[in-house]
């Protein structure tokens, strides 16, 4: 049970503004699922509130249980993560040609939304108990093996997209435990000298077929480029004051594909306008920045290296989210954490901003 101490220590600016984000995201998904000429919505607004009700009470529990009791138990969690992994991919539900999510009747689960948080969890875990310096290498290892697990087996489904928001988690955990920026600079040196080799033969046609689209959208804009043409005609639709809300063109006539999944921060900017998209923008700037302030007044380095993991993995989403949106970024299928359709994605984030909260609230407990 919680102390009321510390349910008075909540950061409860930080609740409010996960609450506004997550109703702006409801009402684009209504929006985006909207049909006028039958005035119905989309089951897809039904589900999504189901997941928000579950969310916020994933996040409580996350909140409730003390951080370091949860972190002393990550090989349980990192263990659960990899056979619901390895699940997936040997007896997922396959669409499109991938396995990404488990079939539980009346929902599906995607497994790998939640590798972000264990790997954070684990990661904080193993470098907080070697406090000696300089630290063993065996620990730089064991975290890449760690990260190594959930990536391949998210990358085989294949979803190298969500495998990828693993990699921010691990490289700014690890600068946090002391990794020298050198280091860092030699691996990026390494990864771009492998980047031929990656090109040739780690990706699969229809990624490099994404990357070349984004590079020259118009060399095939039926096809490839198709959605980065309509993305970028979407969000520049908009203009200052948008065309209001319901009133997208481009959403409505099912010019925008996935509109309320993948490119949900294009309906906002087509109905919101710029004004929206920077009211909106600066509820994200918020979100982050208090979150790094509980890192910074954690009690215990465990804390601090949980939330900048948690924050990193998020940061990453929503910046690239909104840079695929605007034509900035090859299309990928990420979701704009808190505003995407995607239940999943939902829950998995508020269990992470839980563990935020968790680490802030009990900054002054022994």
């Amino acid at each position: 049970m919680l102390e009321r101490r510390l349910f008075r220590a909540l950061d409860w600016q930080l609740v409010g503004a996960l609450a506004m984000l997550t109703a702006i995201g409801l009402a684009m998904i209504y929006s985006a699922t909207y049909d006028p000429t039958s005035g119905r919505v989309g089951s897809e607004f039904g589900r999504q509130t189901v997941a928000v009700a579950i969310g916020f009470a994933a996040c409580a529990i996350c909140v409730a249980i003390d951080y370091r009791t949860l972190a002393d138990q990550w090989r349980i969690a990192f263990g659960a993560l990899s056979v619901l992994l390895a699940y997936t991919l040997l007896f997922g539900d396959e669409v499109g040609g991938g396995r990404r999510w488990i079939d539980l009747g009346p929902a599906n689960l995607q497994p790998s939304e939640f590798a972000r948080a264990a790997v954070a969890l684990a990661l904080a875990a193993i470098y907080t108990r070697s406090p000696g310096w300089p630290r063993p290498a065996r620990d730089w290892f064991l975290g890449g093996a760690l990260v190594a697990v959930p990536f391949l087996l998210i990358a085989q489904e294949p979803d190298l997209g969500t495998a990828a928001t693993l990699l921010p988690v691990y490289l700014v955990v690890m600068v946090f435990a002391g990794l020298r920026l050198r280091a860092l600079a030699a691996g990026a040196i390494v990864a771009l000298l492998a980047a031929p080799v990656v090109w040739a033969y780690g990706l699969e046609d229809y990624q490099r077929s994404r990357i070349v689209s984004f590079l020259t959208p118009e060399s095939d804009p039926l096809e490839a480029g198709y959605q980065q043409i309509q993305a970028r005609i979407t969000v520049g639709a908009g203009g200052l004051t948008g065309r209001g809300y319901l009133q997208g063109t481009q959403n409505r006539y099912d010019f925008l594909p996935a509109a309320h999944n993948d490119f949900i921060f294009s309906v906002l900017a087509e109905e919101q306008g710029f004004l929206g998209v920077v009211f909106t923008l600066c509820l994200y700037l918020f979100v982050i920045l208090r979150s790094l302030r509980a890192a910074q007044v954690a009690r215990d380095r465990t804390g601090t290296y949980l939330v900048v993991g948690i924050m990193a993995g998020f940061s990453f989403q929503v910046l690239y989210s909104v840079a695929m949106s605007a034509g900035f970024a090859p299309v990928k299928g990420l979701t704009l954490p808190l505003l995407s359709y995607g239940g999943s994605s939902f829950i998995a984030t508020l269990m992470g901003f839980g563990l935020v909260l968790n680490v802030g609230m009990r900054r002054f407990t022994n």
